[in-house]
């Protein structure tokens, strides 16, 4: 069984290109793969979608960047617009349904379904928190377990997303440090200089959008989530040069909505994948989030700090609630450490500087579950099964013949 993560997206479909690519290896000869959506994602109805294509195209546009009282205000208030939208469309018990715990119980509904005693899985992300709820919750139905990329369950929101924040710094002066070796680099060449040229770069489009030949234009939101997206594989950082370049001249930035398109789930017909209102309404229902004003104050005071290529303007000692801080249904989940279901059942997989899921995340869900860990020195978001020889052959060990990797294996 697999999941890729968000969550919100669809492992359904997700499946479907793995078993294209792996029906000729071991992995597809000795497995059947199996994805199901879960509540609310993909093809499961009803769909997780509280908003309409026109909408998140008019959400996109909000800068959102206002840290005055009257401009928190209003950034509350379009949060609380969301959070009503998905209340009228589904109803509380449907969003008060949704978390991973949830999931989890309907994972192994699938598995009975299936016949069959124990399961196999691969989490990817977020997948790795549904295998963490699922192996706590059903310990004796756990064959084997890998977790690549993973989430520390005994973190609280706040420091999760300060710890993913400093993670897409790390990224971003990495990237900044590769674009430079051109001196075409629309950074330019100073590594003391990345950010504050980045901010020139992207910073007006809160006025005025960037020049795209869709016309649409590049708001500052999309910017900010297209460099994003180009963080989590090196694959797309030839992306993120171009449109900043076309940035840069005032030319065609249309690569950097491309990767907000890319990331949010947009086609080439304007229609939206249900995934990025999955993903809200999910995380809102998995944790809880102080209502406390003071205390995101204090948070935007550390993410400042932890990413300042993400920064806008100076920290004003005002900053909105999170969303989910004002979400219609409330969440009684507490972040706790992870349980082990017993020995030799689950293997972590982290990379030195994912941006999404640091490194540490990895460490410690490992130590949590008594589990080894492999380590991929590398820059991006998961690995298995996605060109690493090291990491692919110790994991299809465990999968095909419970394995154990090397103590302190890295590649």
């Amino acid at each position: 069984m697999v999941n890729p993560g968000g969550p919100g997206a669809s492992a359904v479909d997700t499946v479907a290109d793995m078993g294209t690519a792996l029906a000729d290896t071991e992995i597809g000869r000795r497995f059947d793969l199996v994805g199901f959506d879960p509540r609310g994602i993909g093809y499961s109805t009803p769909q997780l979608r509280c908003r309409t294509d026109a909408d998140i195209d008019a959400y996109r546009r909000e800068p959102m960047v206002d840290y005055s009282p009257t401009g928190i205000a209003h950034i509350e208030d379009v949060y609380r617009w969301f959070g009503q939208r998905c209340l009228d469309q589904l109803g509380a018990p449907f969003l008060a349904g949704l978390g991973t715990d949830t999931a989890a119980d309907d994972m192994d509904t699938v598995r009975a379904a299936l016949g069959e005693e124990q399961l196999s899985y691969l989490g990817f992300s977020y997948g790795t928190a549904l295998g963490t709820a699922y192996a706590e919750r059903y310990p004796d139905r756990v064959r084997a377990m890998v977790l690549d990329g993973a989430l520390d369950p005994a973190v609280d929101p706040i420091e999760r997303n300060i710890a993913q924040l400093a993670g897409f710094q790390g990224v971003f002066d990495e990237y900044a440090t590769d674009c430079a070796r051109s001196p075409a680099c629309p950074l330019g060449t100073d590594p003391a200089a990345f950010v504050s040229r980045y901010h020139e770069l992207i910073d007006p489009l809160v006025q005025r959008p960037g020049a795209t030949s869709d016309p649409r234009g590049l708001s500052y939101s999309d910017a900010i989530t297209g460099t994003a997206n180009a963080l989590y594989s090196k694959r797309y950082w030839p992306y993120l040069t171009s449109g900043l370049l076309g940035l840069a001249h005032g030319t065609d930035a249309g690569d950097l909505l491309m990767l907000a398109d890319n990331y949010l789930g947009r086609d080439a017909d304007g229609r939206y994948s249900s995934q990025q209102d999955a993903f809200t309404a999910i995380r809102c229902a998995d944790g809880r989030f102080s209502p406390d004003p003071a205390v995101w104050v204090d948070a935007d005071r550390r993410t400042r700090a932890a990413a300042p290529f993400l920064e806008y303007g100076s920290f004003t000692g005002y900053a909105p609630r999170d969303i989910c801080a004002l979400w219609p249904v409330s969440s009684t989940r507490e972040p706790h450490p992870a349980v082990s279901p017993g020995p030799g059942k689950v293997i972590v997989v982290s990379t030195t500087r994912d941006p999404a899921t640091p490194y540490q995340a990895g460490v410690n869900l490992a130590a949590q579950l008594q589990a080894p860990l492999v380590t991929l020195e590398g820059s991006q978001h998961t690995v298995v099964f996605n060109g690493d020889a090291c990491v692919d052959t110790s994991v299809l060990a465990f999968l095909t013949d419970l394995t154990q990797p090397p103590p302190g294996l890295r590649c």
